[in-house]
């Protein structure tokens, strides 16, 4: 061990929650991602860089990933991959050799008779990395994030994709063509003969599905995750029918979180121009290296005009964590990602009659993110910590499950709501506003709290001005329930144009 340690920012990790099993096993194999510093001192601006002009400026440096590949031969740990666009390095050992290199004691966990590796405390470096590595990650596999559907025991109404995009006017004459759009999923699976189905009965072309493995990770049917899984295809599938799909399947760690979010926002074979997140963990539960790597992989995305759709979470203000306070949820709380939160829609005719906030939409005050300048006239409410502020959600749709969406999943019929039918409605749109304007809309924010501004009447969004998630009630302007409220496509087609 070397004698003196630089500690790495904002990698401490607490107890985890579980039994305490044994000490880990010290020759089993263990692959971590080490993130490096952009070779470039400040963040990318917005814009549409492409992949390989982004590469260039804002990837590693080459002589920090020498500096990483030499503290691994130090150790006698492999490199197994480099991926400067991405600035990763990924390592393999074994436990023994990575605790002497990081500086750990690695124990394993279980919780419901499911075992994971984990740790406490800080990581740590020799000081000729110092600054140099911004975050370490899959030493740790406890579970980082949880889908944010719910199952409806008895929906009021539910609608199916197409009829909620109709009711929220979505452009017309494009169904996506020459989009691609990108799911993450750290677990469950997709069925082809349920997606072909669900597409035959809504009588909508079936798109090209392909899919990627991150980390190992596989297409796996067969667990309650399927339900998000095909929430997310057959949402965005039968809306933008016209574009490719693209899922993501990862290990649900924060290593494999983020390195599908990164694989994704690089992707130079299929290229998404969307991405959509519906998995997120309430930012308390997140060491600050691993969000700030993942805010960084949002960055990334909006300098090359990806747009980020993440759902803001389904346990209201709280974001289902039981000490009495609110709670945002992240990744919606990163100041690049479009935070998605969700309403409850009544309609008849073919026109929405009422909308309100759905009283389980996550949304609230980040506290660790800063408000973003072009949130300064939004009124967000003081942050829970003086560095934080962002507010979330932006914007809002259909998605209390009572309201929610018939979908089809390991061969029956499920109605379905949640934050999580909200992110892949959006990401949709968008496809189809890409389409409809011959670019890529790119990081929406700034432009959407421009647009939805008051006095502009009617504005491309409908504001949700009755309704609450608990600390946080919706109304005039943005609010930390809905948003800047739900879509009318046309208009914000019209208006981005």
């Amino acid at each position: 061990m070397d004698e003196e340690r630089w500690v790495v920012p904002g990698s401490t990790r607490e107890r985890p929650p579980g039994e305490f099993v044994a000490a880990s096993d010290p020759a089993e194999r263990v692959t971590v991602t080490v993130i490096v510093r952009s070779k470039h001192s400040s963040a990318p601006p917005p814009g549409h860089l492409t992949r390989e002009e982004y590469a260039g400026a804002y990837g590693a440096g080459e002589g920090d990933l020498e500096r990483v590949e030499a503290f691994a031969r130090d150790h006698r740990l492999s490199v197994i991959e480099r991926d400067p666009a991405r600035r990763t390095i990924r390592l393999e050992g074994n436990v023994a050799q990575m605790s002497e290199a990081f500086g750990v004691s690695l124990s394993t966990y279980k919780v419901e008779s499911k075992s994971f590796r984990a740790r406490t405390g800080t990581i740590s470096l020799p000081p000729s990395l110092q600054n140099v590595i911004e975050a370490v990650l899959g030493l740790d596999t406890r579970p980082q994030a949880r889908p944010h559907f719910q199952i409806a025991e008895h929906a009021a109404t539910s609608f199916t994709p197409p009829q909620i995009a109709a009711l929220y006017d979505f452009p017309s004459g494009v169904d996506g063509t020459g989009e691609t759009i990108g799911i993450i999923e750290l677990g469950g699976g997709y069925t082809a003969a349920d997606f072909s189905a669900y597409c035959a009965q809504l009588g909508v072309s079936e798109p090209a599905v392909t899919i990627v493995t991150v980390d190992g990770a596989t297409n796996s049917p067969g667990s309650d995750a399927d339900t998000e899984v095909m929430l997310d295809v057959e949402m965005v599938g039968t809306i933008a029918h016209g574009a490719k799909i693209v899922l993501y399947f990862t290990p649900n760690t924060d290593q494999g979180f983020i390195d599908a979010v990164t694989t994704a926002v690089h992707d130079q074979t299929n290229e998404p121009s969307v991405i959509s997140i519906s998995w997120g963990a309430p930012e308390s539960e997140w060491t600050s290296a691993a969000m700030n790597a993942l805010d960084s992989a949002c960055a990334a995305a909006a300098a090359m005009g990806v747009t980020v759709c993440v759902a803001s979470g389904d346990g209201g203000s709280s974001d289902g964590v039981n000490d009495g306070a609110p709670h945002a949820d992240f990744p919606a709380s990163s100041p690049h990602a479009l935070g998605c939160g969700a309403t409850t829609v009544s309609a008849s005719g073919g026109e929405i009659n009422s909308e309100v906030a759905w009283s389980d939409s996550g949304g609230g005050v980040s506290a660790v993110f800063a408000l973003p300048s072009w949130q300064i006239n939004a009124n967000v409410p003081a942050p829970p910590d003086p560095s934080g502020g962002r507010g979330v959600p932006d914007v809002c749709a259909d998605g209390d499950p009572n309201t929610g969406y018939a979908i089809r999943v390991n061969g029956t019929s499920e109605v379905v709501g949640g934050t999580s039918a909200s992110a892949p409605l959006w990401a949709a749109l968008i496809a189809l506003m890409n389409q409809q304007l011959g670019t890529s809309a790119g990081f929406l924010n700034p432009k959407l709290y421009t647009l939805a501004g008051y006095p502009n009447s009617p504005g491309p969004l409908h504001d949700i001005t009755s309704g609450s998630n608990g600390a946080y009630e919706a109304g005039t302007g943005w609010d930390p329930v809905t948003g800047l409220g739900s879509p009318d496509g046309a208009r914000l087609e019209t208006a981005l144009r």
